[in-house]
């Protein structure tokens, strides 16, 4: 037989009958790759992934946070691959498909999820300055999208068992959001069509969209990783949102990975992890289907009467 790299394995996908059965049953030897992996959702994807003897790399922006991460999955005999790494950037992504494959072979899993929120004084959203936008829709959409283009054919094309999970938000439902909600709705759209596809091309690859609520992480403060030349006249100071009150009583990162990894053994596209939440959905679908005004969500009653510990 060929030879196999560290971490190379397969297991078949199709029963007897041709059914396609649930993916990424079994995750020992195989490797994930995980982009925001330095820190929040990304580390405890990481970790979840550790937990299942998966050879996992970790993409970051920042170096020092990714170095600190490779550590802590070295500790626990992980065989890790840190790399730095621009979501923004086509080429950061083509580096990490090369290296990745150079240690490890295949990539099987893919997290999809490094995210920004730009910080700075609430503006009416035609005042925004145009960094903001690129900024945000540079790592949130074209990031993702950067991410499907560039590893996905590769998944699509080894022929093994795989899954992506694309990280969008609760909220794409909640108007007003500014660049981040803007970005993460197209990403929910983008994952509609890749699953689509994949379905079509009868893949052993399949994909999930995951949109948490508030999972207690470092985003707010996302400022400190703007580049220089996105500079924001709104924000000059770079600073971060005051929402870490909030996000220290929310979910866990380990929680959320959990659940995620639960959703990708029963091949669910849709992750809605906070149950509490579902209502945004809903209402905002019935403001569309109603051909009224725009749905509009009320924070102080959120916090009021619908969340509880476990889904604010």
């Amino acid at each position: 037989g060929r030879p196999t790299r560290e971490g190379e394995s397969c297991r078949a996908l199709t029963a007897s009958n041709g059914v396609r059965e649930q993916t990424m049953q079994d995750f020992k030897g195989k490797t994930a790759v995980i982009t925001g992996g330095a820190g929040g959702l990304g580390k405890a994807f990481a970790h979840a992934a550790a937990d299942r003897q998966m050879n996992v790399v970790l993409a970051d922006v920042q170096e020092d946070a990714l170095n600190a991460a490779v550590a802590e999955l070295e500790a626990r005999q992980c065989p890790t691959l840190g790399i730095v790494t621009d979501t923004r950037m086509r080429s950061a992504f083509e580096n990490l498909l090369v290296e990745t494959q150079a240690r490890f072979g295949n990539i099987h899993l893919f997290f999809n999820n490094a995210g920004v929120v730009n910080g700075g004084a609430p503006v009416p959203i035609w005042e925004l300055p145009d960094n903001d936008w690129q900024w945000v829709m540079g790592v949130n959409f074209y990031g993702v999208l950067n991410g499907i283009q560039t590893l996905l054919p590769h998944m699509v094309g080894h022929g093994e068992e795989g899954h992506v999970v694309n990280t969008a938000s609760i909220a794409s439902f909640i108007p007003g959001g500014g660049p981040y909600g803007v970005s993460k709705y197209g990403v929910i759209h983008l994952s509609e069509a890749v699953k689509l596809s994949l379905a079509d091309q009868a893949s052993r690859i399949s994909a999930s969209v995951l949109c948490p609520g508030w999972v207690n992480t470092g985003i707010g403060e996302a400022e400190r990783n703007r580049p220089d030349d996105l500079k924001s006249e709104n924000n000059p100071d770079n600073a971060g949102l005051d929402i870490q009150e909030l996000l220290a009583g929310s979910k866990t990162p380990e929680d959320l990975a959990a659940h995620v990894y639960k959703a990708i053994e029963h091949d669910a596209f849709y992750i809605f992890p906070h149950e509490g939440w579902d209502y945004m959905v809903r209402e905002h679908y019935e403001a569309m289907l109603a051909r009224g005004d725009v749905y509009r969500f009320d924070l102080a009653d959120h916090i009021a009467t619908r969340a509880d510990g476990n889904d604010i």
